[in-house]
């Protein structure tokens, strides 16, 4: 039902602890985000190279922290330790019941966060290597501002040249920072998606579990029901036969007594049939809520894959906008390139003239 989450999202390490948060007021008492111990799990996204943190209690996910190199996991006792987390504004407290799992997950939160290092630092060769044109913009400044003063002093089109560069140049790096703004965005709104959607699948596959038991004693409900209807009318058959009776006339008052005493004993009888009717009525309703919430559950889940989706296609989009604006500002570099060795001639031309014009004066 969900392939794209879970082709994604691969667990690594799970264990049980108790989960705390640093209180955001004194930012030293520690709040619990759990009432009991939970499963706390290492996840690897194949698709974006990014190492996760998840836990979830109830029908939220109490935690949801990316590793990052920068992070360090620090035992502060024997069964407690605990991490920052800069772009959640918190910190993370764990509360595990015996040493050697302490010891367990500090030592796999050392290897993820290698990991996830190893995972950046290919990830930015293999951007420099793809974005050649950013390594050489400062040495390319420095040429222009060299050649600067022959092209202002020799041809005008030329200044008008390079300011149109210059300004093409300026134009493509706020187009970047925008691209890169919008793309960190993008990130972090598909975090908090796949948070939200992580959480609802936990709640449906409650759900579906929920709903799979109580369809499994539908059946054993109606027979009950069934049972107890015959059982409710057999007894109202007696009452009314009791009823009957004690309207005749009786020989004598003892057998009035035990007639009256057994009607009472069968109303009430009756009574608490009644009410275990009610009940399974009660529960079957029950049941019908259930499917209700199931298929709500499905709808958002729905509207949560749309929403991922477009944002794939706005980041999809910008990076091929980023692609044709580093297209053209290897033209302008060329188009410039071009433009100095035509000056670098002229002045040669130049100076040769200048030479004969020497020449001529001193004959």
């Amino acid at each position: 039902m969900y392939p794209l989450h879970r082709q994604r999202e691969q667990p690594i390490f799970s264990a049980r602890a108790h989960v705390f948060q640093i209180d955001p007021a004194t930012k030293r008492n520690w709040l619990p985000a759990s009432k009991h111990a939970v499963t706390v799990s290492f996840f690897f996204d194949a698709s974006r190279s990014v190492y996760r943190v998840i836990s979830v209690g109830g029908t939220k996910a109490i935690i949801n922290s990316t590793i990052t190199p920068n992070m360090t996991f620090t035992k502060t006792s024997q069964k407690f330790g605990q991490w920052a987390d800069s772009r959640a504004n918190t910190v993370y407290g764990l509360g595990f019941s015996t040493e050697q799992q302490l010891q367990q997950f500090a030592e796999k939160f050392k290897e993820v966060k290698e990991a996830a290092r190893l995972v950046r630092e290919k990830s930015q060769e293999r951007f420099e290597l793809a974005n050649p044109a950013l390594n050489i913009a400062a040495p390319q400044e420095l040429s222009e501002e060299r050649h600067s003063p022959p092209l202002l002093t020799v041809n005008g089109p030329g200044e008008e040249k390079l300011f149109r560069s210059r300004s093409a140049e300026v134009e493509l790096t706020a187009e970047k920072e925008r691209v890169r703004k919008m793309l960190s965005e993008g990130s972090m709104c598909e975090i908090n998606l796949e948070a939200e959607l992580f959480t609802l699948q936990d709640s449906n596959a409650k759900l579906v579990a929920a709903l799979q038991e109580a369809n499994s004693s539908v059946e054993q409900w109606k027979n009950q029901l069934a049972e107890y209807q015959e059982e409710t009318d057999r007894l109202r058959d007696q009452v009314a036969e009791l009823e009957t009776q004690l309207g005749r006339p009786a020989a004598g008052q003892p057998g009035k007594e035990e007639l009256s005493q057994s009607l009472e004993e069968l109303e009430a009888l009756l009574r608490a049939k009644d009410q275990e009717i009610q009940n399974l009525q009660s529960k079957k309703t029950d049941v019908g809520e259930l499917e209700k919430e199931k298929e709500e559950i499905i709808l958002r889940l729905q509207d949560l894959e749309k929403r991922n989706l477009e944002l794939e296609n706005r980041v999809q989009s910008a990076e091929k906008s980023l692609a044709t604006n580093q297209e053209e500002q290897e033209q302008a570099e060329v188009e410039v390139q071009r433009i100095i060795d035509v000056l670098d001639v002229k002045i040669c031309d130049l100076r040769g003239l200048r030479q004969s014009l020497a020449k001529l004066v001193d004959k």
